[in-house]
């Protein structure tokens, strides 16, 4: 049986489903290797000669014999290659590029900082108030400004539904995880409805595995608040 062009390293985060969604939304066959934490699989010497960098996702794009890592290069790499969701003029292209990077760039790191001090350094016993703030408000003022960019706009990037809309969403739609209130920005919850709404996505949010409580505020995260703490336990540095 022949094997798929692409297999995907990834495990059940934000930047984990990124590559998923592309995969099941383009219908591309892929294989998938879950990259376990817990045994630090991600430091690996075989895994880290596909990513030096030791983070998920990776590719390894089985027709050119090689690895791609960081999840916007992928993203762009799956778009180019399978000709999907991403315009082929000039402008609508880099509009599309402008918004992938505004998440590299900003969403990404400020909400994973939100939810790091917030749903890792607290329960590790170092909490810092200063920090929580500057990072949840930040991550807010983040969801202002896509608010405002969804006003008239269905999605992000050149009046289509593109990779800065797969981008942006689990990063977007982990709010209640980064403990971020969206309640009054119509646009952008009307964007979270409509994503949510495409069942490729939903299939795609179960792979390699599902965490509801990254999305649903009323899921009980009581038991994966612990497991997630103390797996990265060691990152928290206790004076």
């Amino acid at each position: 049986m022949t094997q798929p062009d692409i297999h995907l390293y990834t495990a059940a985060t934000m930047n984990g489903y990124k590559p998923v969604i592309f995969l099941e939304e383009a219908g591309v066959p892929y294989d998938l290797t879950f990259v376990d934490f817990s045994k630090q699989e991600q430091k690996a010497p075989d895994y880290l000669k596909l990513n030096p960098n030791g983070k998920i996702p990776t590719i390894v794009d089985r027709s050119e014999d090689r690895a791609i890592f960081e999840s916007g290069a992928i993203l762009l790499h799956l778009a180019e290659k399978f000709g999907k969701f991403l315009p082929a003029d000039a402008v609508g292209k880099s509009e599309v590029l402008q918004w992938l990077l505004f998440q590299v760039g900003h969403v990404g790191p400020m909400m994973g900082q939100a939810m790091y001090f917030q749903r890792i350094a607290v329960p590790n016993g170092e909490d810092h108030p200063f920090a929580i703030k500057r990072y949840v408000d930040e991550s807010r003022r983040l969801m202002e400004v896509l608010n405002t960019r969804l006003e008239g706009h269905e999605w992000l990037a050149a009046d289509q539904y593109t990779i800065a809309d797969m981008m942006v969403y689990p990063w977007a739609r982990a709010y209640p995880w980064a403990r971020v209130e969206v309640d009054d920005l119509p646009n952008l919850t009307a964007w979270f409805d409509r994503i949510d709404a495409r069942p490729a996505v939903q299939k795609a949010l179960t792979i390699p595995k599902a965490q509801p409580q990254f999305w649903d505020a009323k899921a009980d995260a009581d038991a994966f608040l612990k497991e997630n703490a103390a797996r990265f336990a060691s990152d928290v540095k206790n004076d």
